[in-house]
Protein backbone atom coordinates (compact mmCIF):
# COMPACT_ATOMS: atom_id res chain seq x y z
CA UNK A 1 0.00 0.00 0.00
CA UNK A 2 2.71 2.56 0.63
CA UNK A 3 4.33 2.16 -2.35
CA UNK A 4 0.86 2.36 -4.32
CA UNK A 5 0.04 5.69 -2.17
CA UNK A 6 3.50 7.37 -2.50
CA UNK A 7 2.82 6.95 -6.36
CA UNK A 8 0.07 8.77 -5.79
CA UNK A 9 1.37 11.65 -3.56
CA UNK A 10 4.09 11.81 -5.81
CA UNK A 11 4.31 15.75 -5.96
CA UNK A 12 5.71 16.20 -9.50
CA UNK A 13 2.57 14.16 -10.72
CA UNK A 14 0.17 16.02 -7.78
CA UNK A 15 -1.87 19.17 -8.54
CA UNK A 16 -4.23 18.73 -5.15
CA UNK A 17 -4.94 16.01 -2.67
CA UNK A 18 -8.04 15.28 0.16
CA UNK A 19 -8.87 13.20 2.28
CA UNK A 20 -11.57 11.59 4.59
CA UNK A 21 -11.18 10.03 8.21
CA UNK A 22 -7.48 9.82 7.25
CA UNK A 23 -3.99 11.85 6.85
CA UNK A 24 -2.73 11.13 3.20
CA UNK A 25 0.89 11.23 4.04
CA UNK A 26 0.88 8.22 6.85
CA UNK A 27 -2.50 6.40 5.50
CA UNK A 28 -0.78 2.90 4.75
CA UNK A 29 -0.05 3.09 8.30
CA UNK A 30 -3.84 4.32 9.64
CA UNK A 31 -5.73 2.23 7.10
CA UNK A 32 -3.57 -1.47 8.75
CA UNK A 33 -4.42 0.37 12.41
CA UNK A 34 -7.85 0.14 11.45
CA UNK A 35 -7.51 -3.55 10.02
CA UNK A 36 -6.28 -4.80 13.11
CA UNK A 37 -8.72 -3.33 15.48
CA UNK A 38 -11.07 -4.75 12.71
CA UNK A 39 -8.99 -8.38 13.87
CA UNK A 40 -8.92 -7.98 17.46
CA UNK A 41 -12.84 -7.05 17.76
CA UNK A 42 -14.19 -9.52 15.54
CA UNK A 43 -11.56 -12.53 14.77
CA UNK A 44 -11.45 -12.31 11.11
CA UNK A 45 -8.47 -11.92 9.31
CA UNK A 46 -8.06 -8.45 8.17
CA UNK A 47 -5.54 -9.47 4.94
CA UNK A 48 -8.17 -11.72 3.24
CA UNK A 49 -9.27 -10.25 0.28
CA UNK A 50 -8.10 -7.15 -0.96
CA UNK A 51 -6.15 -4.14 1.52
CA UNK A 52 -7.37 -1.34 -0.48
CA UNK A 53 -9.11 -0.18 -3.14
CA UNK A 54 -8.29 2.01 -5.75
CA UNK A 55 -10.55 4.29 -8.86
CA UNK A 56 -9.01 5.93 -11.63
CA UNK A 57 -11.26 9.14 -13.29
CA UNK A 58 -10.03 11.35 -15.76
CA UNK A 59 -11.78 14.34 -17.35
CA UNK A 60 -11.23 16.01 -20.94
CA UNK A 61 -8.06 18.32 -21.23
CA UNK A 62 -8.87 21.47 -20.17
CA UNK A 63 -12.73 20.89 -19.06
CA UNK A 64 -11.51 21.22 -14.84
CA UNK A 65 -9.05 22.51 -13.08
CA UNK A 66 -7.28 20.59 -10.43
CA UNK A 67 -9.24 21.64 -7.54
CA UNK A 68 -12.22 21.15 -9.41
CA UNK A 69 -11.46 17.62 -10.13
CA UNK A 70 -10.07 17.12 -7.08
CA UNK A 71 -13.72 18.05 -5.39
CA UNK A 72 -15.33 15.97 -7.46
CA UNK A 73 -13.32 13.17 -6.71
CA UNK A 74 -13.61 13.60 -3.12
CA UNK A 75 -17.68 13.49 -3.56
CA UNK A 76 -17.92 10.66 -5.87
CA UNK A 77 -15.62 8.64 -2.69
CA UNK A 78 -17.68 9.92 -0.60
CA UNK A 79 -20.89 8.87 -2.23
CA UNK A 80 -19.20 5.45 -2.77
CA UNK A 81 -18.31 4.48 0.25
CA UNK A 82 -21.06 6.26 2.12
CA UNK A 83 -18.18 7.96 4.35
CA UNK A 84 -17.87 4.83 6.21
CA UNK A 85 -14.42 4.06 4.70
CA UNK A 86 -11.28 5.73 4.84
CA UNK A 87 -9.75 7.34 1.64
CA UNK A 88 -7.87 10.14 -0.01
CA UNK A 89 -8.03 11.76 -3.61
CA UNK A 90 -4.96 12.06 -5.26
CA UNK A 91 -5.45 14.33 -8.85
CA UNK A 92 -2.86 14.48 -10.91
CA UNK A 93 -1.78 17.19 -13.55
CA UNK A 94 1.23 15.22 -15.17
CA UNK A 95 -1.25 14.30 -18.48
CA UNK A 96 -2.60 16.19 -20.94
CA UNK A 97 -5.96 15.07 -18.76
CA UNK A 98 -6.25 15.68 -15.26
CA UNK A 99 -7.29 12.25 -13.88
CA UNK A 100 -7.87 11.36 -10.10
CA UNK A 101 -6.14 8.28 -8.12
CA UNK A 102 -8.93 7.78 -5.17
CA UNK A 103 -7.89 5.03 -2.69
CA UNK A 104 -10.06 3.30 -0.03
CA UNK A 105 -9.62 1.30 2.70
CA UNK A 106 -11.70 -1.99 2.30
CA UNK A 107 -11.95 -2.47 6.13
CA UNK A 108 -15.17 -0.05 7.60
CA UNK A 109 -13.74 2.51 9.73
CA UNK A 110 -16.00 1.22 13.00
CA UNK A 111 -14.55 -1.74 12.10
CA UNK A 112 -18.44 -3.25 11.46
CA UNK A 113 -17.52 -4.50 7.80
CA UNK A 114 -15.25 -4.88 4.87
CA UNK A 115 -15.93 -3.86 1.49
CA UNK A 116 -16.57 -6.69 -1.16
CA UNK A 117 -16.14 -6.22 -4.93
CA UNK A 118 -19.44 -6.86 -6.19
CA UNK A 119 -20.23 -8.62 -9.77
CA UNK A 120 -21.99 -4.93 -11.93
CA UNK A 121 -19.25 -3.10 -9.66
CA UNK A 122 -17.80 -1.28 -12.38
CA UNK A 123 -20.78 -0.64 -13.69
CA UNK A 124 -22.02 0.74 -10.73
CA UNK A 125 -19.38 3.27 -10.22
CA UNK A 126 -19.37 4.34 -13.90
CA UNK A 127 -22.65 5.22 -13.16
CA UNK A 128 -22.78 7.07 -10.04
CA UNK A 129 -19.38 8.97 -11.57
CA UNK A 130 -21.26 10.17 -14.77
CA UNK A 131 -24.01 11.29 -12.34
CA UNK A 132 -21.67 13.33 -10.00
CA UNK A 133 -20.17 14.63 -13.85
CA UNK A 134 -23.40 15.93 -15.04
CA UNK A 135 -24.56 17.70 -11.84
CA UNK A 136 -21.49 19.35 -12.17
CA UNK A 137 -22.45 20.33 -15.84
CA UNK A 138 -19.69 18.27 -17.18
CA UNK A 139 -19.30 15.61 -20.00
CA UNK A 140 -19.70 11.72 -19.61
CA UNK A 141 -18.86 9.02 -22.03
CA UNK A 142 -22.02 8.40 -23.91
CA UNK A 143 -21.49 5.40 -25.24
CA UNK A 144 -18.06 3.58 -23.30
CA UNK A 145 -16.68 0.60 -24.82
CA UNK A 146 -17.31 -2.51 -22.31
CA UNK A 147 -14.18 -4.65 -23.54
CA UNK A 148 -10.79 -4.06 -24.80
CA UNK A 149 -9.80 -4.26 -28.12
CA UNK A 150 -6.39 -3.66 -27.62
CA UNK A 151 -3.61 -6.02 -25.81
CA UNK A 152 -4.64 -4.63 -22.57
CA UNK A 153 -7.45 -6.49 -20.74
CA UNK A 154 -9.81 -5.77 -18.54
CA UNK A 155 -9.62 -7.51 -15.04
CA UNK A 156 -12.26 -10.20 -16.04
CA UNK A 157 -11.10 -11.03 -19.31
CA UNK A 158 -7.20 -11.15 -17.95
CA UNK A 159 -8.64 -13.89 -15.06
CA UNK A 160 -10.47 -15.74 -18.05
CA UNK A 161 -11.78 -18.89 -16.72
CA UNK A 162 -9.58 -18.46 -13.78
CA UNK A 163 -11.65 -16.16 -12.49
CA UNK A 164 -13.12 -16.97 -8.71
CA UNK A 165 -16.86 -17.60 -8.29
CA UNK A 166 -18.57 -15.14 -5.54
CA UNK A 167 -20.40 -17.46 -2.83
CA UNK A 168 -23.62 -17.05 -4.01
CA UNK A 169 -22.85 -18.19 -7.38
CA UNK A 170 -21.12 -21.23 -6.00
CA UNK A 171 -24.52 -22.29 -3.95
CA UNK A 172 -26.70 -21.52 -7.45
CA UNK A 173 -24.68 -23.90 -9.03
CA UNK A 174 -24.73 -26.45 -6.41
CA UNK A 175 -28.09 -26.42 -6.48
CA UNK A 176 -28.67 -26.39 -9.91
CA UNK A 177 -26.05 -29.90 -9.82
CA UNK A 178 -28.26 -30.90 -7.14
CA UNK A 179 -31.80 -31.03 -9.20
CA UNK A 180 -29.80 -32.56 -12.39
CA UNK A 181 -29.47 -35.75 -10.20
CA UNK A 182 -33.71 -35.73 -9.27
CA UNK A 183 -33.68 -35.62 -5.98
CA UNK A 184 -36.81 -37.56 -4.52
CA UNK A 185 -37.60 -35.04 -1.92
CA UNK A 186 -35.84 -31.52 -0.39
CA UNK A 187 -34.84 -33.64 2.50
CA UNK A 188 -32.92 -36.08 -0.59
CA UNK A 189 -32.08 -32.17 -2.05
CA UNK A 190 -30.42 -31.25 1.04
CA UNK A 191 -28.49 -34.50 1.32
CA UNK A 192 -27.15 -34.11 -2.04
CA UNK A 193 -26.33 -30.49 -1.27
CA UNK A 194 -23.96 -31.36 1.51
CA UNK A 195 -22.07 -34.28 -0.74
CA UNK A 196 -21.23 -31.40 -2.79
CA UNK A 197 -19.35 -29.78 -0.02
CA UNK A 198 -21.95 -27.01 1.10
CA UNK A 199 -22.83 -27.43 4.72
CA UNK A 200 -26.30 -27.19 4.84
CA UNK A 201 -27.43 -25.29 8.43
CA UNK A 202 -31.26 -25.19 9.99
CA UNK A 203 -32.48 -22.24 11.93
CA UNK A 204 -35.58 -21.70 13.66
CA UNK A 205 -38.71 -21.95 12.44
CA UNK A 206 -37.28 -24.53 9.70
CA UNK A 207 -34.96 -21.50 7.97
CA UNK A 208 -32.48 -22.99 5.85
CA UNK A 209 -28.80 -21.31 4.96
CA UNK A 210 -26.50 -22.75 3.18
CA UNK A 211 -22.43 -21.92 3.50
CA UNK A 212 -19.83 -22.28 1.44
CA UNK A 213 -16.27 -23.22 2.51
CA UNK A 214 -14.11 -19.81 3.07
CA UNK A 215 -17.88 -18.24 3.68
CA UNK A 216 -18.10 -16.55 7.05
CA UNK A 217 -21.99 -15.99 7.01
CA UNK A 218 -24.49 -18.66 5.67
CA UNK A 219 -26.35 -17.77 3.01
CA UNK A 220 -29.72 -18.00 3.84
CA UNK A 221 -31.79 -20.36 1.30
CA UNK A 222 -34.10 -17.71 -0.20
CA UNK A 223 -35.16 -16.28 -4.01
CA UNK A 224 -34.43 -12.47 -2.59
CA UNK A 225 -31.45 -13.81 -1.76
CA UNK A 226 -29.99 -16.22 -4.24
CA UNK A 227 -32.07 -14.89 -7.26
CA UNK A 228 -35.24 -15.68 -9.08
CA UNK A 229 -35.46 -19.75 -9.46
CA UNK A 230 -33.25 -20.81 -6.06
CA UNK A 231 -36.10 -20.32 -3.52
CA UNK A 232 -37.49 -23.50 -1.87
CA UNK A 233 -40.76 -23.23 -3.57
CA UNK A 234 -38.85 -23.43 -6.71
CA UNK A 235 -36.37 -25.85 -5.97
CA UNK A 236 -39.85 -28.21 -4.96
CA UNK A 237 -41.17 -27.45 -8.50
CA UNK A 238 -37.95 -28.94 -9.74
CA UNK A 239 -38.68 -31.65 -7.58
CA UNK A 240 -41.71 -32.32 -8.33
CA UNK A 241 -41.46 -32.29 -11.80
CA UNK A 242 -43.42 -28.68 -12.32
CA UNK A 243 -40.66 -26.74 -13.32
CA UNK A 244 -37.70 -27.82 -15.91
CA UNK A 245 -33.98 -28.05 -14.59
CA UNK A 246 -31.37 -25.53 -15.36
CA UNK A 247 -27.60 -26.74 -16.73
CA UNK A 248 -25.10 -25.96 -14.10
CA UNK A 249 -23.21 -22.97 -15.52
CA UNK A 250 -21.81 -20.27 -14.21
CA UNK A 251 -23.99 -16.87 -14.87
CA UNK A 252 -21.58 -14.09 -15.60
CA UNK A 253 -21.73 -10.14 -16.70
CA UNK A 254 -24.88 -9.87 -14.77
CA UNK A 255 -25.47 -6.29 -13.78
CA UNK A 256 -27.30 -4.63 -10.52
CA UNK A 257 -30.52 -2.36 -11.36
CA UNK A 258 -30.23 0.82 -11.59
CA UNK A 259 -31.68 3.53 -9.37
CA UNK A 260 -35.00 4.47 -9.87
CA UNK A 261 -35.86 8.31 -10.90
CA UNK A 262 -37.89 9.70 -8.73
CA UNK A 263 -39.78 13.19 -9.32
CA UNK A 264 -39.01 16.42 -8.98
CA UNK A 265 -40.17 18.50 -5.74
CA UNK A 266 -42.43 21.81 -6.55
CA UNK A 267 -40.14 23.46 -4.29
CA UNK A 268 -42.95 27.05 -4.56
CA UNK A 269 -46.10 24.37 -4.02
CA UNK A 270 -44.16 23.18 -0.59
CA UNK A 271 -43.01 25.98 0.52
CA UNK A 272 -46.40 27.83 1.03
CA UNK A 273 -47.17 24.69 3.23
CA UNK A 274 -45.00 25.91 5.96
CA UNK A 275 -41.80 24.49 4.87
CA UNK A 276 -38.40 26.11 5.94
CA UNK A 277 -35.46 27.51 4.95
CA UNK A 278 -33.03 23.94 5.23
CA UNK A 279 -36.34 21.96 3.55
CA UNK A 280 -35.61 24.39 0.28
CA UNK A 281 -31.72 23.97 0.20
CA UNK A 282 -32.26 20.39 0.55
CA UNK A 283 -35.07 20.11 -2.32
CA UNK A 284 -32.68 22.09 -4.41
CA UNK A 285 -30.08 19.72 -4.24
CA UNK A 286 -32.57 16.66 -4.24
CA UNK A 287 -34.23 18.04 -7.85
CA UNK A 288 -30.47 18.76 -8.90
CA UNK A 289 -29.53 15.04 -8.57
CA UNK A 290 -32.92 13.98 -9.99
CA UNK A 291 -32.29 16.23 -13.10
CA UNK A 292 -28.62 14.41 -13.90
CA UNK A 293 -30.66 10.95 -13.61
CA UNK A 294 -33.19 11.95 -15.46
CA UNK A 295 -30.41 13.37 -18.16
CA UNK A 296 -28.61 9.96 -17.50
CA UNK A 297 -31.94 7.79 -18.41
CA UNK A 298 -32.74 9.82 -21.51
CA UNK A 299 -28.79 9.61 -22.80
CA UNK A 300 -28.86 5.79 -22.15
CA UNK A 301 -32.35 4.67 -23.62
CA UNK A 302 -31.50 7.45 -26.85
CA UNK A 303 -34.95 9.68 -25.95
CA UNK A 304 -33.74 13.24 -26.70
CA UNK A 305 -37.33 13.66 -28.57
CA UNK A 306 -39.64 15.25 -26.11
CA UNK A 307 -42.48 13.47 -28.71
CA UNK A 308 -40.75 10.13 -28.52
CA UNK A 309 -40.68 10.28 -24.56
CA UNK A 310 -43.96 10.92 -24.78
CA UNK A 311 -45.43 8.07 -27.00
CA UNK A 312 -43.15 5.65 -24.77
CA UNK A 313 -44.32 6.46 -21.57
CA UNK A 314 -47.96 6.53 -23.34
CA UNK A 315 -47.12 2.57 -24.39
CA UNK A 316 -45.35 1.63 -21.64
CA UNK A 317 -48.22 2.41 -19.40
CA UNK A 318 -50.88 1.04 -21.82
CA UNK A 319 -48.74 -2.03 -21.66
CA UNK A 320 -48.31 -2.24 -17.81
CA UNK A 321 -52.34 -1.55 -17.44
CA UNK A 322 -53.03 -4.42 -20.30
CA UNK A 323 -50.46 -6.85 -17.94
CA UNK A 324 -52.45 -6.09 -14.64
CA UNK A 325 -55.79 -6.76 -16.53
CA UNK A 326 -54.33 -10.19 -17.92
CA UNK A 327 -53.25 -11.28 -14.37
CA UNK A 328 -56.50 -10.47 -13.05
CA UNK A 329 -58.34 -13.01 -15.41
CA UNK A 330 -56.01 -15.36 -15.08
CA UNK A 331 -56.38 -15.16 -11.38
CA UNK A 332 -60.22 -15.48 -11.78
CA UNK A 333 -59.66 -18.53 -13.79
CA UNK A 334 -57.61 -19.91 -11.28
CA UNK A 335 -59.92 -19.54 -8.64
CA UNK A 336 -62.93 -21.01 -10.54
CA UNK A 337 -60.78 -24.12 -11.26
CA UNK A 338 -59.59 -24.62 -7.54
CA UNK A 339 -62.86 -24.06 -6.62
CA UNK A 340 -64.47 -26.69 -8.90
CA UNK A 341 -61.69 -29.34 -7.75
CA UNK A 342 -62.80 -28.82 -4.51
CA UNK A 343 -66.18 -29.01 -5.01
CA UNK A 344 -65.95 -32.31 -7.39
CA UNK A 345 -63.68 -33.98 -4.03
CA UNK A 346 -66.52 -33.15 -1.82
CA UNK A 347 -68.88 -34.26 -3.86
CA UNK A 348 -67.09 -37.38 -4.68
CA UNK A 349 -66.68 -37.99 -0.88
CA UNK A 350 -69.94 -37.34 -0.20
CA UNK A 351 -71.96 -38.94 -2.87
CA UNK A 352 -72.01 -42.54 -1.37
CA UNK A 353 -73.42 -41.29 1.60
CA UNK A 354 -76.24 -39.72 -0.40
CA UNK A 355 -76.90 -43.15 -2.09
CA UNK A 356 -76.99 -44.75 1.20
CA UNK A 357 -79.76 -41.81 1.63
CA UNK A 358 -81.38 -42.93 -1.05
CA UNK A 359 -81.41 -46.51 -0.41
CA UNK A 360 -82.93 -46.39 2.76
CA UNK A 361 -85.75 -44.51 1.38
CA UNK A 362 -84.75 -41.14 2.84
CA UNK A 363 -84.98 -42.12 6.05
CA UNK A 364 -85.31 -39.69 9.13
CA UNK A 365 -82.97 -42.17 11.24
CA UNK A 366 -80.54 -41.80 8.66
CA UNK A 367 -80.32 -38.03 8.15
CA UNK A 368 -80.10 -37.84 11.42
CA UNK A 369 -76.91 -40.26 12.06
CA UNK A 370 -75.13 -38.36 8.28
CA UNK A 371 -76.91 -34.92 8.28
CA UNK A 372 -73.32 -33.09 7.99
CA UNK A 373 -72.28 -35.31 5.29
CA UNK A 374 -75.57 -34.66 3.37
CA UNK A 375 -75.27 -31.15 3.56
CA UNK A 376 -71.68 -31.44 2.07
CA UNK A 377 -73.60 -32.86 -0.23
CA UNK A 378 -75.76 -30.22 -1.48
CA UNK A 379 -73.29 -27.70 -1.03
CA UNK A 380 -71.08 -29.55 -3.38
CA UNK A 381 -73.69 -30.11 -5.72
CA UNK A 382 -74.86 -26.68 -5.67
CA UNK A 383 -71.37 -25.18 -6.28
CA UNK A 384 -70.68 -27.30 -9.64
CA UNK A 385 -73.66 -26.32 -10.76
CA UNK A 386 -72.73 -23.01 -10.37
CA UNK A 387 -69.35 -23.31 -11.69
CA UNK A 388 -70.31 -25.49 -14.25
CA UNK A 389 -73.17 -23.37 -15.47
CA UNK A 390 -74.63 -26.21 -17.40
CA UNK A 391 -71.51 -27.77 -19.02
CA UNK A 392 -70.23 -30.90 -18.91
CA UNK A 393 -68.02 -31.95 -16.04
CA UNK A 394 -64.33 -32.19 -16.81
CA UNK A 395 -61.75 -35.04 -15.78
CA UNK A 396 -59.84 -34.21 -12.55
CA UNK A 397 -56.71 -34.89 -14.70
CA UNK A 398 -57.77 -32.03 -16.87
CA UNK A 399 -58.64 -29.74 -14.32
CA UNK A 400 -55.23 -30.48 -12.67
CA UNK A 401 -53.20 -29.85 -15.54
CA UNK A 402 -55.86 -26.73 -16.31
CA UNK A 403 -54.56 -25.09 -13.10
CA UNK A 404 -50.71 -26.23 -13.83
CA UNK A 405 -50.73 -24.24 -16.88
CA UNK A 406 -52.68 -21.03 -15.55
CA UNK A 407 -50.13 -21.05 -12.38
CA UNK A 408 -47.37 -21.16 -14.67
CA UNK A 409 -48.89 -18.37 -16.85
CA UNK A 410 -49.18 -16.39 -13.76
CA UNK A 411 -46.05 -16.29 -12.77
CA UNK A 412 -44.92 -15.70 -16.10
CA UNK A 413 -47.23 -12.73 -16.21
CA UNK A 414 -46.04 -11.44 -12.70
CA UNK A 415 -42.60 -11.31 -13.95
CA UNK A 416 -43.68 -9.11 -16.82
CA UNK A 417 -45.65 -7.21 -14.95
CA UNK A 418 -42.68 -6.29 -12.38
CA UNK A 419 -40.15 -5.29 -15.72
CA UNK A 420 -43.65 -3.13 -17.25
CA UNK A 421 -44.02 -1.26 -13.82
CA UNK A 422 -40.47 -0.64 -13.38
CA UNK A 423 -40.47 0.81 -17.12
CA UNK A 424 -43.94 2.72 -16.66
CA UNK A 425 -42.60 3.98 -13.30
CA UNK A 426 -38.93 5.25 -14.75
CA UNK A 427 -40.57 6.76 -17.55
CA UNK A 428 -43.59 8.46 -15.93
CA UNK A 429 -41.21 9.76 -13.91
CA UNK A 430 -38.46 11.01 -16.38
CA UNK A 431 -41.46 12.78 -18.28
CA UNK A 432 -42.90 14.25 -14.89
CA UNK A 433 -39.09 16.32 -14.88
CA UNK A 434 -39.01 17.30 -18.47
CA UNK A 435 -42.91 18.43 -17.95
CA UNK A 436 -41.11 20.28 -14.60
CA UNK A 437 -38.59 21.98 -16.04
CA UNK A 438 -40.43 22.99 -19.56
CA UNK A 439 -43.31 24.38 -17.21
CA UNK A 440 -40.60 26.15 -15.51
CA UNK A 441 -39.11 27.28 -18.93
CA UNK A 442 -42.57 28.65 -19.85
CA UNK A 443 -43.47 30.09 -16.58
CA UNK A 444 -39.77 32.78 -16.87
CA UNK A 445 -40.77 33.54 -20.77
CA UNK A 446 -43.86 34.72 -19.89
CA UNK A 447 -42.75 37.00 -16.66
CA UNK A 448 -40.22 38.30 -19.32
CA UNK A 449 -43.23 38.79 -22.35
CA UNK A 450 -44.96 40.66 -19.05
CA UNK A 451 -42.13 42.38 -17.99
Amino acid sequence: MKDRFDYGLNPEKLGAVSSCLCDPATAHAEFMVVKNQYEGETDRKAERGALCYQIRQAFPQGEVTAEEANRIGYETAMRWTKGKYQFFVCTHIDKDHIHNHIYYNSTAYDRSRKFRNFIGSTFALRRLSDRVCLEHDLSVIANPKLHSKGRFLHYGQWLGGDQKLSYKEQIRLAIDAALTEHPADLPDFLRRMEQAGIQVKRGRGGVISFRVSGQERATRFRASTLGDGYGPEDVQAVIDGKAPTRKAEPRRGSRPAPQRVNLLIDIQERMSHGKGPAYERWAKVYNLKQMAAALQFLKENDLMEYDELAAKTEAATDRFHALAGEIQQTEAALSKVSDLMAAVVNYAKTRPVFDGYKTARYSKKFLAAHETELAGYRAAKTALGELLGGAKLPKMDTLKKSRRELTEKKKALYADYRKAQQEMRELVAVKGSVDHLRGLTDGQRNKEQTR
